[in-house]
């Protein structure tokens, strides 16, 4: 997650895959930005994997937000996702639009100085830069939790 702020709007750019172990990290971060800005877009056109608890965030995000009176924003433009919302039928929720003004698609905060959420590196691969979070064990506690089986093998 990439955080910048232009024109008076808060921007979070995610890329990569938005499941269940990246929310876990992101949430905290994200409820922060919630809390603090008056309009927060979050930019979602560079992720290429988005699961149920991907989209329980975002619509977290995006009801809190109008809650606290602060304006909303989804930039989303893939169609894969787009669909994803429409079958879940959390569009009147996420409200999905185009790229903010002033952005293409191919470059959303390509040039903004990112912050990321503590103990991440930023791995460049390929000259795309790849979050890779901390200290994930496939057998650590996040397979032990009620619920939730361990890999197929």
């Amino acid at each position: 997650m990439a955080v910048y702020s232009t024109g008076g709007v808060t921007v979070a750019a995610l890329r990569g895959e938005l499941d269940l172990v990246l929310v876990r990290h992101l949430r905290p971060e994200l409820d922060a930005l919630v809390r603090e800005s008056d309009a927060l877009t979050v930019d979602i056109r560079r992720l290429t994997f988005c699961d149920a608890t991907g989209l329980g965030l975002l619509a977290h995000c995006a009801v809190r937000t109008r809650q606290r009176g602060s304006r909303w924003r989804l930039a989303c433009d893939p169609p894969w996702i787009l669909r994803l919302i429409r079958l879940t039928e959390l569009d009147d929720v996420l409200v999905p639009q185009g790229a903010p003004e002033g952005q293409s698609p191919a470059d959303p905060a390509e040039d903004a100085e990112g912050v990321f959420p503590e103990g991440w590196d930023l791995v460049p691969s390929d000259g795309l830069p790849v979050l890779v979070a901390p200290h994930w064990d496939p057998a650590g506690p996040l397979l032990s939790e009620p619920g939730v089986t361990g890999p197929v093998s």
